[in-house]
């Protein structure tokens, strides 16, 4: 018999079987031998009692030990049983909480892994497609061409390198944020500040095309959070709405602020946003219907990955009159 292998019941047993005896021979001395039978008999009863009981919670305890089992070393967890002792139906609801935490972490760690070959294809393609125009262009700088065709391969060649440029520092700056080694600072920023900041690289790019930027800044208007990194997700919007705009064309920018959340709103005189772009504008590596030959679709999803960062949201839409509409809202916190 299992139980009595138990080396515990053993020492118990054995415990039990010399105060039984004990008590027995005490109960025949003092009060004569029906006593003594009684406390014999008494004790008999009791440690049978306790037996089934141990026998008993062995058994749940072994239905136990194979829930332990499934959860190491099978794929699927199916508790065997219900425990209504208090001790082991802790220890089972524990157990199912570690294996459903378990499975979530290893749901977790597989998207992550196909995430990120998605994300390695992607990039392999948005490197691959500039370099394969400059190796092109190398080749055709190798042969007899004139001045001018030199000047122009050559000028192209440099558009390409400054967008594999800008490719890799926008893919170094989405890695970062998405393996949280980027440090944001929570600091105090003028929206005016910000806004001079971001446009300050796009100036001669706007001056010629003969697009400007019209705006409408409250100059107290301010929120927390990093000024760089916000700059660098407003320079994206400027340069989105500037690629789908035609030259000469306006955007309009204001920023207010109330008790909740500091607005900022980009408007331009662009074709505006397809209806079916809206729901995917923000994915990564996605081009739209109107995207230019060089877009690589990253920018607006860096902007949405450095708001939400900072306890910002960006949404878009078409305005009425045509044109995009993109809101960004820096909430307040009033913990």
């Amino acid at each position: 018999m299992m139980l009595l292998r138990n080396k515990e019941i053993q020492s118990f047993l054995l415990v039990a079987t010399i105060l039984l005896m004990c008590a027995t021979i005490f109960g025949i001395l003092s009060f004569g031998g029906q006593a003594g039978l009684l406390v014999l008999a008494l004790g008999l009863s009791l440690t049978g009692l306790f037996l089934c009981y141990t026998k008993r919670r062995m058994a749940r305890m072994q239905s136990l030990t194979k829930e332990v089992d499934q959860v190491l070393f099978q794929e699927a967890y199916a508790p065997i049983s219900a425990y209504e002792e208090g001790e082991l139906s802790i220890l089972r609801t524990q157990i199912h909480k570690m294996n459903q935490k378990l499975l979530e972490k290893e749901k977790a760690l597989v998207e992550e892994r196909n995430t990120l070959v998605r994300s390695l294809q992607d990039i392999s393609h948005q490197v691959r497609t500039p370099l394969t125009a400059i190796h092109l262009i190398t080749d055709l700088l190798k042969g007899e061409l004139d001045v001018e065709k030199r000047r122009w391969l050559l000028k192209d060649q440099e558009n390409l390198l400054r967008q594999m440029d800008w490719l890799i520092e926008s893919l170094l700056k989405m890695a970062k944020l998405d393996a949280g080694t980027a440090r944001l600072d929570n600091k105090k920023v003028l929206v005016e500040t910000l806004y001079n900041e971001a446009v300050m690289p796009l100036r001669i790019p706007l001056e010629l095309r003969g697009q400007e930027v019209v705006t409408h800044i409250d100059p107290l208007a301010s929120f927390q959070g990093d000024l760089s990194w916000s700059a660098e997700a407003l320079r994206n919007l400027l340069k989105n709405a500037m690629d789908h705009m035609e030259d000469g064309k306006s955007m309009y920018f204001t920023a207010k602020e109330n008790a909740l959340y500091t607005e900022l709103i980009l408007e331009d005189e662009g074709p505006g946003i397809d209806k079916e772009d809206l729901p995917h504008l923000f994915t990564r590596f996605y081009k739209g219907k109107n995207a230019k030959d060089h877009s690589v679709g990253i920018g607006l999803s860096l902007c949405k990955m450095i708001l939400l960062k900072q306890n910002a949201t960006i949404t878009a839409k078409n305005k009425p009159g045509g044109g995009a509409r993109f809101v960004l809202r820096y909430y307040k916190d009033h913990t």
